[in-house]
């Protein structure tokens, strides 16, 4: 594993000592290297007592089965080059892969580092494409926000239920989600008793939602429906773990009522076993520490608009939990194993 001192590379460790065929043999953090994984993370002491963080080098992970890179914005890019080939499989928890080059350069303000690279990876939302993920070489494990919203709105988008254009996302994430790094918006002071928003109309997961959905589209060949638009606006709520996204849309067909979609969720996600689609509003709480996302839909009469709701884990579902998932279907392994789809109550 390279980048092991993050939240998401936390959880990642934690997860792979429960997994029955996955062992972490090498993890790095440059700015720890050095410090038994034990000191950095107590919680994770017991079940790597001799592991000790090292300083990246690709020399350490060459003939590994998985890599996975947990690494800050624009990292992968710089170091994937000389280590694909070399390994089985790579699957990036960051955002350098997943957006084709001009899409990546809209929305991330710089050019691409390794664009030749990009058709290797898969987009990693397994529930939503698992053929190509396992046809993959490596794979780009989307975050939390963009799962969340995806998952939220595939079903409508991919039979063409609602209007791809004027598709709106207000979804609201814990704290963890900024990562360890110090900075004084993640300040406790800062952060409790408050609830901000950010990015206001251009941040950079937009861009990930609306190809999420473009693909979706595509794949179930809907038509009549016009490209998806969105208007997406992250907040900040003072909670540690935890996505809640809050999706709007337009009826594109006469006769929708929540019956019929909550209906159609079951149907569109059946046998997928990280999505479970409720009768009532999901809870965040309900799945801290899961690798589940818990969906609900409704259709308002009185606007004419289609409400849906979809809750995760931003380091499970939308972090590292998926991206175990997706080395999973790699591997040929059981899509679960090494998972779980029970949260923590209370």
């Amino acid at each position: 594993m390279v980048g092991a001192s993050g939240y998401a590379g936390a959880e990642l460790m934690r997860l792979l000592s429960g997994h029955p065929a996955l062992r972490v043999v090498h993890a790095t953090a440059d700015s720890n290297a050095g410090a038994p994984v034990g000191r950095l993370y107590p919680s994770l002491g017991a079940a790597y007592p001799d592991l000790v963080l090292a300083a990246f080098d690709p020399e350490a992970v060459a003939g590994a089965d998985v890599v996975f890179l947990a690494l800050p914005h624009g990292e992968s890019q710089r170091i994937a080059p000389g280590i694909l080939g070399r390994v089985g499989h790579v699957v990036d928890l960051g955002a350098d892969f997943r957006l084709p080059a001009d899409t990546y350069a809209r929305w991330y303000g710089a050019e691409h580092g390794a664009p030749e690279l990009l058709d290797s990876f898969a987009f990693g939302i397994p529930e939503l494409f698992a053929a190509e993920i396992e046809a993959a070489e490596h794979v780009a494990s989307p975050g939390c926000y963009p799962t969340a919203a995806a998952l939220a709105l595939a079903p409508l988008v991919a039979d063409g239920m609602v209007e791809g254009s004027g598709l709106t996302v207000d979804a609201m994430s814990g704290i963890s989600g900024r990562g360890r790094g110090l900075s004084a918006a993640s300040l406790f002071s800062e952060a409790a008793d408050d609830v901000t928003a950010y990015g206001l109309l251009d941040h950079r997961h937009t861009g990930e939602i609306e190809f999420a959905l473009a693909q979706v589209a595509r794949k179930r060949t809907a038509t009549g429906v016009s490209p998806p638009e969105v208007l997406f606006t992250p907040h900040l709520v003072p909670a540690v773990r935890g996505i809640f996204a809050t999706c709007h849309a337009r009826p594109a067909v006469d006769g929708l009522s929540t019956a019929s979609l909550l209906d159609h969720y079951r149907r569109f996600y059946e046998g997928c076993r990280f999505v479970e689609v409720l009768d009532e509003a999901p809870h965040t709480k309900a799945t801290s520490g899961s690798n589940v996302a818990h969906v609900t839909v409704r259709v308002d009469e009185r606007t004419g608009r289609v409400l849906a709701l979809a809750a995760l884990d931003n380091l499970g579902k939308g972090a590292a939990g998926q991206a175990v998932q997706n080395a999973n279907l790699l591997l040929g392994l059981p899509e679960d194993a090494g998972l779980g789809s029970v949260g923590l109550w209370p």
